[in-house]
């Protein structure tokens, strides 16, 4: 678009400010309230593509066997929590939790609860029967108390036989004995003593039962003899059997799995977690004897991660922005100099409520977009508003000239601004190659946000500054550009400087790219943390929660293993799994009578329920599984195998540990995977995909590969607007080594000790991207007003020195409240928000410092092969300016 054009658009806007700042506030206050309703997520499909095979598996296992679970721990002394009535108390929660109560029975509980709250059920119980979020739930009372109906069903179904055998055997006695000519009364003595022969027999039976088993009574939930030999080893009292270690960990633990529908959005989901908090809370439920309920497990840590983010920077941008409106206040000294901050606001609200109407929902990284995005139409507006009161001063006009020269400056500053923009959104549209759907949110959130910016800087910024700005002009003072605040010395120090660079441009560029070059070497070295553990601060109590769950039972989540079969009862299959499972177990430290609870040298994977935990008696004979399976109750073999029994689970428990490390353990099971002919095997799990993700965000080659691809998108963007290969690639120069520099100071800060250090983490890791943005917004913007002054007749020192006092000015000031606002986010708490802000400022303060000192050489230094002369540079008049003013700007 010419510049004319630009014109055009500010004549039509100006001659009617008022109604377009109205429409502006409008849909800027539209968009915040619409931004107000996005929702977070922490869906699996933010974390790697739905085309993956990793996410078509862990759905279609989702499926069949229900979403991450969320746990109850139980935690107490085991044998006071299952011998005394506290089980009772234990399997109404169970039964709460599940949503399976009969309605009528549901209501008089619910009445009866609000008469009195230690009696009944509580009212999260009545919402979770209706919203039923669980497709399965196993816990130690259900276990125990469905052992017990399914031996009393089993004693009665044999007690029935027993019964009619002695019919049979009373009805044949008394046949034989009237054949014989007995007289009645002789037949019903000997028919009564055939049947008590038959049911003698069947109480011999139970009774050697009862021996074997060490079963004292009817087998009942309320028999503390039966349910501690159920649970309990038969050698070591008080410690629960290992093959019920799904349940029943530790002898201080007992676990309550919810595993949640998979088809629950984010918004029930959440519900979902707080009702189980809600529930477990209720006093009717409360263990006497001593325990206590953790709610726990991937999803609530999940959730309450993504708040606790979400919380710290809402607070943290309110700071931001009042630093940077404290900021912009200082260093930008002109008549509304708080708009640049007003614009950049409204952007934020349209942005966001656009991704609320288009369905969106914020991710971590998404909210990430907002302080870049505030910082990017900062910029935008200063440098708009720079270029009207440059024409404001130069004209030295009032009245109704504002009009004309809000026109003059959108077409004098419109294409350099525009082009600058433009392809700032190309260098962050290359995030759209990420495999990590998050990644890509952020890339094209920026480039829709940056887009808006533009208008509303053009549109609203000059609708504002005609309206309201168009006072007595005077030119814009820039107290950062005169670097009033750091003295005369250091002023004259910065302008020698761009004196060396001008004199010594071949000798200030190598040097830059040595330091570049040895950056990204450095770069490609840094690691990047992913331990949650040292991410998130310590007091986030999902993450003690976990912690205790880790200390209780050794493992903090799930890695399932779906196996999938025309039969999955078939002989070969099943001694497959068996040996698969044990050889991944013991390859990962577990040995067969080792608890996962040993503290340290503990395992890194345990067994998790499994259909080998279900058929390990029966062996692999395919007739005894069937009959097995059979017999297991619905709501516990559904955790296992599907209902068509062609798909089965594999689980192994996992510690908590760095992502880094989670994905060479879930790469070496996928390596151990060799299922027989006619099976296929699938690592799945939430684990898994974040696993997954942060391998492709911390690849440095990946990294590598998209810093080029910017800054390929940048230059292709500046040949077709400058149509001149070595116009374009001059700006390109600073822009390509600050991604060095930038390496360079973060991998330095990497080796800080302790509290100081800063490390990359999945939060700032794709931050390369705003390196090559913003030096490609100074540099553009420089570099133009740098052609502009030697267009008009310039010597490359005056060139230098008047682009650096008027748009060199403006930069430094939208560079300095950018670099303000983010320096809020290093004082928060969350590390994984401090060193966001800090590799963020790092990011600024290079590419600002970067672009205003080496650029000047690369533009001496291409000159040598352009259309100006080098007999004009002369450096000495800039030394001498240096020495003899405090500033370049008073020039005359």
């Amino acid at each position: 678009m010419s510049g004319n054009a630009f014109g055009r658009i500010v004549r039509l806007v100006a001659r009617r400010p008022l109604p377009v700042l109205a429409v502006t506030l409008l849909l800027a206050l539209g968009g915040g309230v619409l931004a107000l309703r996005l929702d977070t997520s922490a869906a699996t499909d933010t974390l790697v593509g739905r085309s993956s095979d990793s996410f078509k598996e862990t759905e279609r296992y989702r499926r069949d066997f229900g979403d991450e679970a969320v746990v109850v721990l139980v935690q107490g002394e085991l044998t006071k929590t299952v011998l005394t009535t506290d089980l009772l108390r234990v399997l109404g929660l169970e039964g709460c939790l599940g949503g399976n109560i009969p309605e009528d029975d549901l209501q008089k509980a619910l009445a009866e609860h609000r008469k009195n709250p230690a009696k009944g059920l509580p009212p999260a119980c009545g919402e979770i029967a209706k919203l039923r979020p669980a497709k399965a739930v196993y816990g130690p009372a259900t276990f125990i108390n469905t052992s017990a109906a399914q031996i009393s069903d089993e004693y009665v179904r044999r007690s029935t036989g027993a019964e009619k055998q002695a019919r049979r055997a009373a009805n044949a006695a008394r046949k034989i004995s009237a054949a014989r000519g007995d007289p009645p009364a002789e037949q019903e003595r000997l028919a009564k003593a055939a049947s008590e022969a038959v049911m003698t027999r069947f109480q011999l039976y139970i009774a050697r039962l009862a021996l074997k088993f060490g079963f004292v009574g009817i087998p009942s939930i309320n028999n503390p003899e039966f349910v501690s030999r159920v649970v309990f080893s038969d050698t070591q009292p008080g410690v629960p059997k290992a093959r019920f270690g799904y349940l029943f960990p530790s002898k201080d633990a007992a676990l309550i799995q919810i595993r949640m529908r998979p088809e629950l959005t984010d918004v029930q989901r959440r519900r979902a977690i707080e009702l189980v908090e809600e529930a477990a809370s209720a006093r009717v439920f409360q263990p006497r004897e001593g325990a206590r309920y953790v709610v726990t497990g991937v999803p609530v840590v999940t959730e309450r991660l993504a708040g606790a983010v979400r919380d710290s920077i809402v607070i943290l941008l309110v700071a931001a922005l009042l630093v940077m409106a404290a900021t912009l206040a200082f260093v930008f000294r002109t008549r509304l100099r708080l708009l640049p901050l007003v614009i950049a606001l409204a952007a934020a609200g349209m942005t966001f409520g656009a991704l609320s109407l288009a369905g969106g929902s914020l991710t971590m990284a998404s909210i990430a977009v907002l302080p870049v995005l505030i910082g990017l139409a900062v910029d935008y507006a200063i440098q708009f508003q720079a270029r009207f009161d440059e024409q404001r001063g130069r004209r030295r006009r009032t009245g109704d000239d504002v009009v004309e020269d809000a026109a003059a400056a959108a077409a004098v500053g419109g294409p350099t601004i525009v082009t600058a923009g433009v392809a700032t959104a190309v260098g962050f549209l290359v995030l759209l190659l990420s495999p990590v759907p998050m990644v890509r949110g952020f890339g094209l959130l920026l480039v829709v946000g940056i887009l808006i910016a533009l208008v509303l800087a053009i549109v609203a910024g000059f609708a504002a500054l005609v309206r309201f700005g168009g006072g007595s002009p005077r030119p814009p003072r820039v107290r950062g550009a005169r670097l009033e605040a750091f003295g005369e010395r250091l002023a004259g120090r910065a302008w020698r400087a761009l004196g060396v660079a001008l004199a010594r441009p071949r000798k200030v560029l190598a040097i830059a790219l040595a330091v570049a070059v040895l950056g990204l070497v450095l770069d490609s070295q840094s690691a990047v943390e992913s331990d949650i553990q040292k991410l998130v601060p310590q007091d986030l109590q999902a993450l003690r929660d976990v912690d205790d769950l880790q200390d209780a039972t050794g493992v903090s989540g799930e890695i399932d293993v779906a196996v999938r079969a025309d039969d999955i009862t078939r002989p070969e299959v099943l001694r497959w799994m068996t040996a698969f499972q044990s050889e991944v177990l013991r390859a990962h430290g577990y040995r067969a009578g080792k608890r996962c609870t040993q503290g340290e040298g503990a395992p890194e994977l345990c067994p998790a329920l499994s259909l080998t935990d279900l058929f390990g008696s029966a062996g692999a004979d395919q007739a005894k599984v069937r009959k097995l399976l059979r017999q297991v109750p619905p709501y516990f073999s559904q955790g296992v195998i599907s209902k068509d029994r062609r798909t089965a689970s594999l689980a192994f428990g996992i510690r908590l540990m760095p992502l880094a490390r989670q994905k060479e353990v879930v790469d070496d099971i996928k390596d151990r995977l060799d299922p027989p002919e006619g099976v296929s095997a699938a690592v799945v799990g939430l684990p898994v995909l974040a696993a997954e993700a942060n391998g492709a965000l911390s690849s440095p080659l990946r990294r590598g590969l998209t810093l080029l691809a910017a800054l390929a998108g940048v230059f292709l963007v500046l040949l077709a607007v400058r149509r001149s290969p070595r116009a374009a690639a001059v700006p390109l120069i600073p822009i390509a080594l600050a991604t060095g520099w930038s390496g360079l100071v973060l991998f330095v800060l990497g080796l800080l000790p302790g509290p100081l250090e800063v490390e990359l983490n999945p939060m700032s890791v794709t931050l390369g991207a705003l390196v090559i943005a913003i030096s490609t917004e100074f540099s553009v913007l420089l570099s133009a007003r740098y052609r502009q002054e030697r267009e008009n007749g310039a010597g490359p020192a005056r060139a230098v020195e008047l682009a650096y006092a008027s748009t060199g000015a403006a930069v430094l000031a939208s560079g300095a409240t950018a670099i303000a606002g983010f320096a809020a986010l290093a004082a928060s708490d969350i590390r994984m928000l401090r060193d966001f802000g800090i590799v963020t400022v790092v990011d600024l303060t290079v590419s600002l410092l970067g672009v205003m000192l080496v650029l000047p050489a690369a533009l001496v230094w291409a000159e040598e092969h352009g259309p100006f002369s080098l007999r004009d540079l002369d450096p000495r008049p800039l030394l001498r300016e240096a020495r003899a003013r405090r500033t370049p700007a008073d020039a005359p």
